[in-house]
């Protein structure tokens, strides 16, 4: 018997785009577009098991980690940044308002951090609007989010469709606001900035039952004449030409570009640089900043070949918008950007 087909979205917020009925369901699991994707334990177990990484000694020998530079008075200051903190948490401030991004700022079993933080995680305060964008343990520590809500007890999350139980039961009244794909948050009349929730060709997981349960998805911020886009986890899909559509060419991309072998295991889920390229080219981004790389052991490519990778695409000309690989916890001035 085949799957009850539904279509779920905030009825609260916009649909930004034309027509779109809100993001498929086949029965109680979220589909990429009009795929299901269901990842199978025995993959995982042909990966660990069965497979012998070619590049085993090459990523032993490599010890290459990210420059790590102290950062802990950003979130003191007003001014406008972009500050990388390591994997695929980022500081943004836009129009003074400041954002934070999947942040994980505790090693754990399995995720273990190869560089410092740039920061002591209680340096971490004054942040208006904590971004999640979806619910993978690299992308959403449940320490973290707590130390958080405590440090920063007006901070409001923005994040997707059906995040709310698996946040509440880890800090009870955190408010939450959820959005489908293509759906504008609600930040007040008055709010300097838009904050739009868009596509990702991901999945979810976290415990044995909930398999994408939860939505997964990237980030659009549009403030006056500037669009800075995060990607969140993404395969290589065509809703990379779909927000290029809808929002014409983007400033800023901050793209994922690690954790992509063995290629039958991490195709489905992750870009690698040569992809993450070709997807900053579709949405025609004049800056791209990297990141998904360096600080946790996630696949089998050694530690500095995704960086080295992209930065070869780059300086062979294939990649159209210029390349910003910054230090972990250095500022980026982005509205300094031409």
């Amino acid at each position: 018997m085949s799957a009850r087909i539904s279509y779920a979205h905030n009825s609260q917020l916009q649909t930004i785009r034309r027509n779109y009925p809100g993001n498929k369901l086949f029965g109680k699991e979220f589909a990429n577009g009009e795929t299901l994707y269901e990842p199978s334990f025995r993959t995982v177990f042909r990966w660990k098991f069965m497979t012998k990484n070619p590049q085993e000694a090459e990523k032993k020998a490599d010890k290459w980690a990210p420059a790590v530079v102290p950062c802990a008075e950003v979130f003191k200051s007003k001014e406008d940044m972009l500050v990388w903190l390591g994997h695929a948490c980022f500081l943004l401030r836009v129009a003074g308002v400041t954002l934070l991004f999947d942040p994980v700022l505790f090693s754990s079993l399995g995720l273990r951090h190869r560089h410092p933080l740039p920061c002591g995680p209680e340096d971490i305060r004054n942040i208006d609007y904590l971004l999640l964008s979806h619910g993978h343990r690299d992308h959403l520590d449940e320490r973290s989010i707590k130390l958080l809500a405590e440090q920063n007890p007006r901070m409001q999350v923005l994040t997707s469709l059906r995040m709310t139980r698996l946040l509440n039961g880890m800090v009870r009244q955190l408010p939450v606001q959820e959005a489908g794909w293509w759906q504008q948050y609600d930040l007040g009349p008055d709010a300097p900035l838009e904050i739009t929730y868009l596509p990702a060709s991901h999945w979810h997981r976290r415990g044995l039952n909930d398999l994408n349960r939860i939505l997964w998805g990237s980030f659009m911020i549009r403030v006056a004449d500037k669009l800075i886009y995060f990607a969140g986890d993404s395969s290589y899909a065509p809703h990379f030409e779909q927000i290029e559509e809808q929002f014409g060419p983007i400033d800023i991309a901050l793209m994922p570009i690690g954790a992509y072998k063995p290629s039958f295991m991490m195709h489905q889920s992750h870009m690698d640089p040569h992809e993450a390229a070709k997807a900053a080219n579709v949405l025609r981004a004049g800056h791209v900043v990297p990141m998904h790389y360096g600080t946790f052991d996630l696949s089998d490519e050694p530690a500095s070949e995704p960086l080295r990778t992209l930065e070869e695409v780059a300086h062979g000309g294939m990649l159209r918008g210029e390349l910003y690989a910054p230090a972990v916890g250095e500022v980026l001035r982005w509205h300094e950007w031409e």
